[in-house]
């Protein structure tokens, strides 16, 4: 209490004795008496490249320079205003009006659907929502097929987890965040990414790197961070309706009011089902597990001043999986049937609420307080193992920005923050050949954070953060991260970053599905807080050609750990190890990007990316398992003008990688070599636009590769060489899917 009043007295004081060197305001547009805010609209000073895009909230705020008195708002189907300035320091409400010749308007251009942002010191990759319409989203796991940073990949052949991989590890190493929330952590991380629908997707944000200290001090390699649809921009009417030739349909719905000027608010749902026992390889046991999912969110924008805001909202979800043999009958006793199966179900509900202050007449100063609560329940069965398991996750964040003496250069935000997270096992059935220590554990973090950001306009930002945290089980330790931005010219841009990262292991509620094997499981009972360190340089080059521009990306990232939860499947076939790191484990990752509009209407995306990722298992310095060396991919969208059509095309390039080693099994036929090849995926997409609709079909995997005999003794998982964890390609061959999608905007 008292490190809060202090805060707030320093904040007031700093008040009264700062400059004002910016110019801000809102963008909005007036409906019925009531301002609709515009997010994305452009704000730029005349006769330069120096502006921005409002936020979500329709605000915006520029450096003032003194140079010029022109500002220029615009935004597609809306007539562009400009506004003489006259002086800094007051806050602009600027009225758009639409654009009356709107269907006479031709459009020369498109904006890439994924880029990187111009302005934010730390490498991040903006994918907006016309980037996620290029492929099949029907959740975060399947957001990522057009984005050459993220790798998507199954977990095991058995269960359909999958795990998201960013800088050449596992996502475990990835702060996941909903609008900058913790969201997926610890044992709702690995059937997390199919929790999230696709279509209510807004944006998705993927940075690199250490992250900001604001947000805590889990991120090793990056974050991601989601923004659903909002109250204030989500559509009147939404309707999604999505069907496969793999039995997969869903539907989703989306709807978004006022209720008065003061009130907003916007409910989402979505219902899925993977219905057809699919076996293409007929091992016996399903490609995929059969899925029911329902999920419902209400959310709310309570705004009773252009200074203060409120938010809050409620997510609810419930799932049913069933897979493992396709003769497996859920609803019998596993105990009383040959059958292998999987079951695993699990109930969802998150909760989140957020309240800021403006202070008047001087935007740059700002207090907020934002908390989230998480609860995960799984109940599930691999084989004849029974394991159970609940966490309650709560976190509070205060949050106070403001700046010293200059806005324009001297700006800083502190604050504190407190975790709450509580994980119960329980691990029951035929586990006579486990050694697992229970991992049930209760979580206290309190943690105070400062950083300071250095801005010299058009030139250089210098971020700087320090926080420090006291753990009720690990004892205190302090995270510093520094990201630097500079540009050399109006082409050019080069950022740096370095920073530490720390992370709590959960064993065996992040690894469950490894129970989906005849592998006996050996945890150790020690397990320490991972950590390690995070270097990286991010070189990004705009070059005209013509009229247009090519955007060259060029970086370097390695990870460092100085203590990393292992994973061992080398040191017997019949065994997976877990224990703290003894010796080294690293990851470089160098990755070169290009994209361009190579003529009217046509985009393309080059990437290729090379792994070099080792960890010391079995007393030994290797690459890591299951991995590919490099990653390519080549992609390619055209749009017809207005636009009618638009055709997407994926090529995805894999490389090569290890195999931990089958040789103590029994038999050729339980044997697998210690490397596997390189292959190539490839995935189309048309889609049809009309005012209100739009129809899309396309076909992923249009080669129809998977991986050969993915499951190890398919025909006998009672036996002792079972084996579903040795995963590195595709289960499912080619798909065909059908979509719609109806919307109906505000009028």
């Amino acid at each position: 209490m008292r490190l809060l009043i202090i805060l707030q007295l320093l904040l007031f004081i700093i008040t009264g004795i700062s400059a004002q060197n910016t110019v801000g305001g809102l963008v909005y547009e007036l409906k019925n008496d009531n301002r609709e805010p515009i997010a994305g609209a452009n704000v730029y000073w005349s006769g330069t490249t120096i502006g921005i895009s409002t936020n979500e909230e329709g605000r915006f705020q520029l450096p003032w320079t003194g140079q010029n008195s022109k500002l220029v708002v615009s935004f597609v189907g809306f007539e562009s205003d400009t506004i003489h300035i006259t002086r800094p320091g007051l806050a602009y409400e600027i009225n758009l009006s639409q654009d009356k010749l709107l269907n006479e308007v031709t459009i020369a251009a498109r904006q890439p659907g994924a880029h990187i942002s111009r302005l934010n010191p730390i490498t991040t990759i903006e994918i907006t929502g016309a980037e996620l319409c290029k492929a099949a989203c029907c959740s975060l796991a399947e957001s990522f097929e057009t984005n050459a940073s993220v790798d998507v990949s199954y977990t095991d052949a058995a269960t359909g987890a999958k795990q998201i991989q960013l800088l050449g590890l596992s996502g475990t190493y990835v702060q996941m965040l909903t609008e900058n929330m913790h969201t997926s952590r610890g044992l709702s991380s690995v059937y997390g990414l199919d929790f999230v629908p696709g279509p209510w997707m807004e944006s998705i944000q993927v940075s690199k790197g250490a992250a900001s200290v604001t947000n805590g001090y889990e991120s090793l390699t990056g974050q991601i961070n989601v923004q659903y649809k909002k109250p204030a921009t989500s559509e009147a009417l939404f309707v999604n309706g999505f069907a496969s030739s793999s039995g997969r349909w869903e539907s989703n719905v989306n709807t978004g009011f006022n209720l008065g000027e003061k009130w907003r608010t916007a409910i989402l749902a979505h219902s899925s089902a993977d219905a057809v026992k699919n076996d293409h390889n007929n091992d016996g046991f399903l490609d995929e597990p059969v899925t029911r999912r329902n999920t419902f969110m209400s959310r709310w924008d309570f705004r009773p001043n252009s200074h203060l805001f409120t938010q809050f909202g409620v997510k609810v979800l419930q799932e049913d999986r069933t897979g493992g043999q396709k003769v497996f009958n859920r609803n019998a006793d596993p105990f009383a049937q040959d059958a292998y199966g999987i079951i695993v179900d699990s109930k969802n509900l998150e909760s989140f609420f957020k309240t800021g202050y403006t202070f008047e007449n001087d935007e740059d100063k700002s207090v907020a307080i934002v908390t989230n609560f998480t609860r995960h329940e799984q109940e599930s069965l691999y084989g004849r193992k029974y394991y159970d398991a609940t966490q309650n996750y709560f976190m509070g964040n205060l949050i106070l920005s403001s700046y010293i003496s200059d806005a324009e250069k001297h700006k800083y935000t502190t604050g504190i923050s407190y975790i709450y997270d509580d994980l119960a096992e329980s691990l029951t059935g035929d586990v006579s050949n486990m050694s697992i220590p229970d991992g049930s554990r209760t979580e206290h973090i309190a943690g105070a954070y400062f950083q300071y950001t250095y801005t010299i306009p058009e030139k250089l930002t210098f971020l700087a953060g320090l926080r420090g945290d006291n753990h009720n089980l690990y004892g205190s330790f302090f995270t510093p991260r520094v990201h630097v931005r500079y540009n050399p010219d109006e082409h050019f841009v080069i950022r740096l970053s370095g920073g530490k990262g720390y992370r709590t292991p959960n064993a065996l509620a992040e690894n469950n599905p490894l129970l989906a094997t005849s592998r006996s499981i050996i945890i150790s009972d020690n397990i320490t807080l991972e950590e390690g360190w995070n270097y990286g340089v991010n070189l990004t080059n705009y070059i005209h050609i013509g009229h247009r521009e090519m955007t060259l990306n060029l970086e370097y990232y390695r990870t460092s750990f100085i203590n990393q939860l292992i994973m061992d499947l080398d040191r017997d076939t019949r065994e997976v190890y877990f224990y703290n790191l003894d010796g080294k484990s690293y990851s470089n990752v160098f990755q070169a990007e290009a994209s361009m509009e190579i003529f009217r209407g046509m985009d393309m995306v080059a990437a290729w990316r090379i792994n070099d990722v080792k960890v010391t298992t079995n007393e030994s310095l290797q690459r890591k398992a299951l991995q590919s060396k490099y990653k390519g991919m080549l992609n390619f969208s055209y749009a017809t003008p207005l636009p009618r059509w638009q055709i997407d095309f994926t090529t995805q390039f894999n490389g090569p990688g290890r195999i931990p080693t089958t040789a103590g099994n029994p038999t050729v036929e339980t044997r697998r070599p210690e490397h596997f090849s390189a292959y190539q995926i490839h995935n189309a997409q048309l889609t049809r636009y009309y005012r209100n609709w739009s129809f899309y079909a396309g076909v992923e995997n249009i080669g129809n590769y998977t991986q050969n005999e993915p499951i190890i003794d398919a025909a006998s998982p009672f036996g002792n060489n079972f084996d579903s964890s040795l995963i590195w390609g595709p289960l499912m061959g080619r798909k065909f899917y059908f979509g719609f999608r109806f919307s109906i905007d505000r009028g």
